[in-house]
This record gives structure tokens, sequence and C-alpha cells, in this order.
């Protein structure tokens, strides 16, 4: 499976959106147009990427930009995984 596949499988699961992520994919806005998406939803997104993918997210790299789209959340994921 692709990361990207990968990480919109995640926040599926974690949100619990069922077949509303169906069409999900890189241009897909997080932040302000998922109602489940908030702050809460963020500590559990990361802490599910950091399980399944044995990374460590820091701090600043915690931020709005990153959780724009699916995209730069996956961009993200990829150089945590390149290193």
């Amino acid at each position: 499976m692709e990361l990207q596949e990968e990480i919109i499988k995640i926040i599926r699961d974690v949100l619990v959106l069922e077949d509303r992520a169906n069409n999900f994919g890189a241009s897909t806005a997080l932040v302000g147009d998922i109602p489940e998406f908030d702050s809460m939803s963020v500590v559990a997104i990361i802490t599910a990427l950091e399980e399944e993918y044995g990374c460590t997210f820091e701090d600043e790299e915690i931020t709005e930009e990153t959780f724009a789209t699916i995209g730069s959340l996956t961009k993200l994921v990829e150089s945590k995984l390149q290193r």
C-alpha cells in the first residue's frame, strides 16, 4: 500500500470517518475542513503515526502547515522514513 493511502487509513480510523474518507487525496484539507479534526485528533494521529512507522515527531514539526493537507502530512512522514 502506498504511504499516502496508509496515512488516509490511519486518519479514517482515528477520526472514525468510515466512508467519508473514500475520496481523500493529497489535496484534501485537514485543518478546518474536517469537523472531527481538532487538537485532540492531532495528538491521536501523531501517536498512531509514531506507532505505525516507528518515528518521532518533534514539537516544532507539529504545525498548521504540516496538517494543512494529507499531502503535507505525507511529506513529513516520508521525510521521517528516509532518515
